[in-house]
């Protein structure tokens, strides 16, 4: 849901003011609305009751982000969206320079889309789940992930014996917490530190 802030103001400027202020929104993205209105004495002491709230669409907004992203980079892209529920959106671009915006192990993409997470959690009040994906990349990593997993949770399971992965990013990491969570025979944790934080899928002690 938008966010909505409700103040007194003494007149229409002063009022988109504070709303700039208390949203953290550019005035010209803020929709205003009259609660109610304080009379003064002969004209003096008047007030007015205001709501504030970003006067946007969500989906467009990141659309628009996104491709502004893409624009200043000389780059062409489609763009598909799907919003599964009002807290959920996913973008998936095609461009003809994917491997420019998905970079190396899809550090590029994973920034990208950090940065529209924090662009529209400016506007919200709830938590906003927000993907981006290029090429298809979250979607074919997330299937060679699950091999990986399920590869390595079946020779856990049988010998006994930890396995460490190598290293990898926080949305890889869920990948494979998900894929083994309802596992019997073997649990994941996390290890190290940054870029060096790496899953140990072990087995469950009995």
């Amino acid at each position: 849901m938008l966010k909505k802030v409700e103040f007194e103001a003494k007149n229409q400027q002063e009022a988109l003011n504070k709303a700039a202020e208390l949203l953290k929104v550019a005035p010209e993205k803020i929709k205003l609305d009259i609660v109610k209105e304080k009379k003064g004495f002969l004209g003096v002491g008047s007030s007015t009751f205001y709501e504030a709230s970003p006067n946007i669409d969500l989906t467009t907004e990141g659309k628009n982000y996104l491709e502004r992203i893409v624009r200043a980079l000389d780059i062409e892209c489609r763009m598909e969206i799907r919003v599964p529920n009002p807290n959920e959106i996913h973008y998936r671009l095609q461009t003809n320079e994917n491997a420019l915006l998905i970079g190396k192990d899809g550090k590029t993409l994973l920034a990208i889309q950090y940065l529209l997470r924090n662009y529209l959690a400016q506007f919200v009040e709830d938590q906003l789940l927000v993907s981006v994906d290029i090429g298809n990349y979250h979607a074919n990593r997330r299937k060679q992930l699950e091999i990986l997993a399920t590869k390595t949770a079946k020779d856990v399971a049988r010998t006994r014996i930890a396995v460490k992965l190598d290293p990898m990013n926080a949305f890889d990491r869920r990948i494979i917490h998900a894929k083994l969570a309802d596992w019997r025979d073997v649990e994941t944790v996390s290890e190290g530190e940054g870029e060096d934080r790496a899953i140990i899928i072990r087995p469950k002690k009995k």
